[in-house]
């Protein structure tokens, strides 16, 4: 069951629902815990008593099941620039308890990619990293050619040898910058 839950998971693209805070990745633990209710109803989560070390900092523990499958993870308590917080208030507790929720959620698959620092799941980044279309080329060669643009220039900007080769991530940004040329002409 657990590869059928990560096989589930893992494919959804969490990524319109991603918060960037002091260029780090966060994911809604409300909107984390609705997606799993859409495809695990039976799932739950659960807590342990924080951890309490020498210095005042804590660490807090989640636990989520579903069905009969179980999952544990663990986060410090952290302020806004991620360093543990010694002697928290309850509020910086929860906070630090829902995002491990998320965290343990990836463990599961859903959103797993944050943690391993990418921003997209892994098949939009293929998808993204792959050529454009050969319609895609003749449309970007049709605008430099009405733009009267050096394609030596474009290609050298976007580090491709020749048009073909320009990866689906460039391509609207070279679409937007040469529409932007013609409506200048």
């Amino acid at each position: 069951m657990y590869k059928q839950i990560w096989t589930t998971l893992s494919a959804i693209d969490v990524s319109a629902h991603v918060e960037k805070k002091n260029n780090l990745s966060y994911l809604s633990w409300a909107w984390a815990w609705g997606v799993l209710m859409e495809h695990y109803p039976e799932a739950n989560y659960s807590f342990d008593l924080p951890q309490s070390f020498p210095d005042g900092t804590q660490m807090v523990f989640c636990t989520v099941m579903i069905g009969e499958c179980s999952r544990r993870m663990w986060l410090p308590v952290m302020d806004h620039r991620n360093k543990a917080i010694s002697n928290p208030d309850s509020f910086a507790v929860n906070t630090a308890m829902m995002r491990c929720l998320v965290k343990c959620l990836a463990l599961y698959g859903l959103g797993h990619y944050i943690y391993a620092g990418e921003d997209l799941p892994p098949a939009e980044q293929a998808r993204l990293d792959a050529y454009i279309t050969p319609e895609q080329a003749r449309k970007v060669s049709e605008l430099l050619s009405e733009t009267e643009s050096d394609v030596i220039a474009f290609c050298r900007y976007f580090k491709v040898e020749c048009i073909d080769m320009l990866r689906q991530k460039d391509l609207e940004q070279a679409i937007f910058a040469l529409e932007k040329k013609r409506g200048g002409k």
